[in-house]
């Protein structure tokens, strides 16, 4: 469960991510400080776009396989959501507890390759996961490095 929480926990940041036109520092954030020029900036902004592809394609296949076992979505959802929260107990038959676990298992066994084609993104453009991270960071708590990287985007 661990890997696809990992998976999910990565494409819920880049989804975040995809709203910096609105993204402003939460007040219980420090802002990052980094140094990063336009040349590192646009390499980043490279990797990231190459990511959101990643995220989709990597959406894609679990919807396809969350269907291939007919469930819907919003309620897979559910059933994953109530499982990560120890204080609910999850309401599903036994069927549909097989089912969720054979999709669960499914998916986790994706997760290595959607893991290697993001770190083969970011080595690409020249970063080492660490750095590409404290980018990332930094551009959650930086308004001014989110405008360089929104203008940079619509640049592209």
């Amino acid at each position: 469960m661990k890997k696809i929480a990992s998976l999910l926990v990565f494409i819920a940041l880049i989804g975040s991510m995809n709203a910096i036109a609105q993204t402003q520092p939460m007040p219980q954030q420090q802002k990052v400080e980094v140094d990063v020029d336009n040349e590192e900036l646009a390499k980043f902004a490279e990797a990231y776009q190459g990511l959101r592809m990643v995220n989709q394609e990597a959406q894609q296949k679990m919807v396809k396989v969350v269907e291939s076992e007919g469930f819907e979505i919003q309620r897979f959802n559910e059933m994953y959501q109530t499982s990560m929260n120890p204080n609910e107990e999850l309401d599903a038959s036994a069927d549909e507890m097989e089912k969720y676990k054979a999709i669960v298992q499914k998916i986790e066994g994706m997760q290595g390759e959607f893991q290697e084609r993001m770190e083969e993104v970011i080595t690409e453009q020249g970063f080492t996961m660490e750095r590409y991270e404290k980018l990332a960071m930094a551009l959650q708590t930086n308004p001014e490095m989110q405008q360089r990287m929104q203008e940079m985007l619509q640049g592209q």
